[in-house]
């Protein structure tokens, strides 16, 4: 029974590092076709199509009480983010994106300490300062080691990955009764269909999709992402927070920078040093501030007897 309690994290473990390490070079390729926005929308719609007949399963067991917090999660843990990736997207390479994201467990843990009371040691704070000089590093220079023009989009990650933190927070301290699945539909009840509309009436989507085989071809990227990168992965890490805790769920990110950067490797995406060294910061980073310092034992004296 402790084999199995033990190997379930591990395996959602490793499928979402997987899932989501190869959900930024998918974004990629949707956006040879289509815009940030559309690749966004597209991306909540769609999984709100594949999670629904699980939402009209789950809804009327959800008491009202919980719907508000349902809908900020949603919007703070898919809605801002997908938006935020594919903007940020257009201007950096996917393995960039996804080294980044790796910075999602440091903010989980400054909003923990911040707002929900989880101690910050001096070791954690070690480790925020160097998780954040990684991806100062990341954003503002180039493979070569130049000047990076289009370093403010690397903040749109930065905001992307607080919004990952605080969500995740919520789920541990506020929604933690509710089945995973349950928490998964209901996420995308309301911003879902908000998306779609906004997809069809105020963009030409329908214009781009007709425009010949390489826009079915990245439609179809877009479509593996929102099953695979957004469906099936609200499932399994809502179901990770509920087996371990928000720091150790989010901690995911440790492999994501590693599959993204084979992703980007193999689609010709230049690696400087710059960009090893960025991210051994962060991963360094990550690993000290989720790390618990070792306590120290107290030794009683002894009385001497006579």
């Amino acid at each position: 029974m402790l084999k199995q309690k033990t190997f379930l994290p591990l395996l959602l473990f490793v499928l979402l590092a997987v899932i989501w390490g190869s959900s930024f070079i998918l974004m990629k390729n949707g956006l040879k076709v289509y815009s940030a926005a559309q690749v966004a929308t597209m991306r909540m719609f769609f999984s709100f199509i594949f999670l629904f007949p699980f939402t009209i399963r789950h809804i009327r067991h959800v008491p009202l009480n919980y719907w508000g917090m349902i809908t900020i999660v949603g919007l703070l843990g898919n809605g801002a983010p997908a938006l935020l990736f594919a903007t940020a997207q257009t201007k950096l390479n996917s393995s960039t994106a996804g080294v980044l994201n790796c910075l999602t467990p440091i903010f989980t843990l400054i909003v923990a300490a911040l707002f929900f009371k989880q101690r910050f040691s001096a070791q954690r704070v070690l480790g925020v300062f160097l998780g954040l000089s990684g991806a100062v590093a990341l954003i503002l220079l180039r493979a070569n080691g130049s000047m990076e023009p289009n370093y403010f989009y690397g903040l749109y990650i930065l905001i992307a990955t607080v919004c990952y933190a605080w969500s995740v927070n919520l789920i541990k301290n506020f929604l933690g009764a509710l089945p995973a699945m349950a928490i998964s539909s209901m996420v995308l009840l309301f911003i879902g269909p908000l998306f779609g509309y906004y997809l069809f009436m105020h963009t030409d989507f329908m214009t781009r999709v007709n425009a010949g085989p390489e826009s079915i071809h990245a439609l179809g990227y877009i479509i593996i992402l929102a099953l695979f990168g957004t469906a099936v992965s609200l499932v399994l890490f809502n179901k990770l927070v509920q087996l371990t805790n928000p720091v150790m769920a989010s901690s995911v990110t440790y492999l994501i920078p590693i599959v993204a950067l084979f992703w980007g490797v193999i689609d010709g995406e230049p690696m400087g040093m710059v960009h090893v060294i960025g991210m051994g910061a962060i991963l360094l980073g990550v690993y000290l501030s989720n790390r618990k310092p070792a306590v120290e034992k107290i030794v009683p004296e002894k009385n001497n007897q006579r």
